[in-house]
Parts: structure tokens; C-alpha cells; sequence
């Protein structure tokens, strides 16, 4: 289950992302969908990176029950920006982002493991129906 918080007045769906979250937890997600002056003040303080970024994950320690798995906080001014950038909706954009953030929320972590987590977002990319593209976009790390 996801529950969304958006903190924009853009209107954004985000209906496409329950059957993501359901095939990868049983655990309740927090979706905040927030701008990128936002965002870069979340990444200041909890990264030391003063700078926009399209995705953070705050997982949640512990496995009580019915406790959540953790936040995911995405830029929606990064998700427009990126999808007009690269040709596809920024639905597809979102759901990118959604299925890199509930990885890390799993424990999953490109900057240290040999690939698990690419191989693991371009399997769900294909799964979930998202443009091939994206996959081309995970594997090069970008």
C-alpha cells in the first residue's frame, strides 16, 4: 500500500505504482511528491549534497508488525524535467523512480554492489511494461 502526500499543485497519477509496490513489499510505502528546492534541502540534510536530486529513500529500521517499509521522497519538478528530456510521460518517469527508491528502501545499493540492483530495476522495467529505454538509462548508471 502507498500512501501519497503530494506537496506540489501539479497533479500527477499515481495509481500505476500500487501493483510495483505490491509485487515488491507487503509493507506500507510513504510517497512524498515534493519540488526540487525541497528535495535539495532534504538531500543538504541528510546526504551533505547541496544540490537537487530526483529521489531519496528514508527506510525505516526494524520489521514490527504492520510497520511501514519507509519514505520515498521524488521531485516532481525533476520527473516533468526528465521525462520531456528523454521522450516518454512522466508517469513512466515517476515509476522509474518509484521502483529505484523502493530498492533502496530493500536494501538494495548501486554505489556498493556488483550490478544486483540494475539487473533488479531492468527486470522490473521489462515487467511492469516501461518503455526499454529506461533500461538503456539504469544500466548506464545515470
Amino acid at each position: 500500500m502507498i500512501t501519497v502526500d503530494n506537496q506540489t499543485d501539479t497533479p500527477i497519477e499515481t495509481g500505476h505504482l500500487e501493483p510495483i509496490a505490491e509485487a515488491l513489499t507487503p509493507r506500507e510505502i510513504e510517497l512524498i511528491l515534493c519540488d526540487d528546492t525541497t528535495i535539495r534541502t532534504l538531500n543538504r540534510e541528510h546526504r551533505n549534497l547541496d544540490k537537487a536530486t530526483d529521489v531519496l529513500s528514508f527506510p525505516l529500521e526494524g520489521d514490527l508488525p504492520g510497520q511501514p517499509l519507509g519514505a520515498l521522497v521524488i521531485s516532481l519538478d525533476h520527473v516533468h524535467a526528465r521525462a520531456e528530456e528523454l521522450g516518454h510521460s512522466p508517469a513512466e518517469e515517476l515509476a522509474l523512480l518509484f521502483i529505484h527508491g523502493v530498492l533502496h528502501l530493500l536494501g538494495y545499493d548501486h554505489e556498493t554492489d556488483r550490478g544486483e540492483m540494475r539487473t533488479e530495476e531492468a527486470r522490473l522495467i521489462r515487467e511492469f511494461g516501461l518503455p526499454e529505454s529506461l533500461i538503456v538509462r539504469t544500466e548506464g548508471g545515470q
